[in-house]
């Protein structure tokens, strides 16, 4: 019995060395494989590092102001009789706007037009019984003044009947209604908004230091969400006298065209002011940049010869760099890259150091300095 089951134990035990044994050589000759094998070179797009000349920019955050704007608003009390406008529509200077009522100035005029030509009568009547010496100069001075003084009142009269016809200062855009027919205005009380859009104003702040470069008409690009993907371009107008105590900043004011009225008070924008000298920069792509916390780097693309087959392959070369101003869709780079060399400019996040690539530039993205987006 004893026999038995040491030979069953044994002849077991030899089964499963030797099942083991073969399962080593599988794995084995699967390693072995799999240290020969390659995996096939990575399509990259390629863009070669170029040298440009820039003009430095000055950036900085602007506030865009109307270059006249402001919120018409009633300067007597009385009652609405009569809208003029329409919200949103554009006003020259001049155009009735609102009218109050009135009524009351309008019969007080009458009377005091009809007081005034009987004032007008006795003084042409006083001047020639004053030739004639029939009456003193005394009373010819106090119809002089009974004249003016009804002459007077009918001026008022007419102004305050002026100030409750409304009318536009300026040409510009109206915004939206803030009165009633029938309501009654309180001297202060708004209207309409009222601005002019074309040009308009982007003011913004720069540190003293900068104050040495800045001129008026240097040129000024202004981008904004309100219109993306779009530069618009203008000219500085004006610059503060003085430098804010607090701040230690100068405000500086550029005009704009703002013949599509995209642009409205109130908007922020971004300011860089090109300053008349010029720089020579490196230039790639800002798609061919790998930006990560610890730095950011780019894949330089490089010959190497295989060690077995001797031939000549492409691999890439992780590349620390240090990047300087943005320009549309390419990045300056100070530091890190030498012209002509050829950098990976898409689906940088998927590669490594040292991997073989094939260069395929047919879907390239098309970088520009000026880009305009279809869908913007």
């Amino acid at each position: 019995m004893f026999k038995k089951l040491a030979i069953t134990i044994i002849g077991l035990v030899v089964l499963v060395g030797v099942l083991g044994g073969i399962k080593g050589l599988q794995f084995q000759t699967m390693f072995a494989a799999g240290a020969g094998m390659k995996p096939p070179p990575e399509p990259v797009t390629t863009a070669t590092v170029t040298e440009e000349a820039w003009a430095p920019t000055i950036d900085a955050i602007g506030s865009l102001t109307a270059v006249q704007g402001v919120t018409v608003a009633a300067e007597l009390d009385g009652k609405i009789v009569q809208i003029a406008f329409e919200p949103g529509s554009v006003v020259k200077a001049g155009d009735l706007l609102v009218r109050q009522d009135t009524s009351t100035e309008e019969a007080q005029l009458r009377s005091a037009e009809a007081s005034a030509a009987l004032a007008r009568i006795n003084l042409e009547r006083a001047r020639e019984l004053r030739t004639q010496s029939t009456i003193a100069q005394s009373e010819l001075d106090a119809a002089d003044a009974q004249s003016k003084q009804a002459a007077a009142q009918a001026d008022n009269i007419r102004a305050t009947i002026a100030k409750k016809t409304i009318r536009a200062p300026f040409d510009g855009r109206l915004g939206i209604r803030l009165v009633n027919l029938g309501q009654s205005l309180k001297s202060g009380d708004a209207i309409v908004s009222l601005q002019s859009l074309d040009p308009i104003y982007v003011n913004f702040l720069l540190p003293q230091q900068r104050l040495s470069q800045l001129a008026r008409d240097l040129v000024v690009r202004v981008t904004s969400d309100a219109v993306p993907g779009t530069v618009i371009e203008g000219r500085i107008t004006a610059i503060n006298p003085d430098v804010d105590s607090a701040t230690r900043n100068v405000r500086v004011q550029a005009t704009l065209a703002n013949s599509s009225e995209h642009l409205h008070p109130g908007m922020f924008a971004n300011v860089s002011v090109v300053l008349p000298s010029t720089d020579q920069v490196l230039v790639i792509p800002a798609t061919a940049v790998l930006y990560a916390p610890y730095g950011n780097s780019v894949f330089v693309v490089e010959p190497k010869k295989d060690d077995q087959g001797g031939q000549a392959t492409e691999v890439l070369r992780q590349q620390l760099v240090r990047l300087g101003t943005r320009r549309g869709d390419f990045v300056a780079v100070t530091s890190g890259l030498k012209a002509g060399e050829t950098v990976v400019t898409s689906g940088v996040f998927k590669l490594r150091n040292g991997i073989a690539v094939t260069v395929n530039n047919s879907l390239a993205p098309n970088a520009q300095l000026a880009p305009h987006p279809a869908d913007s």
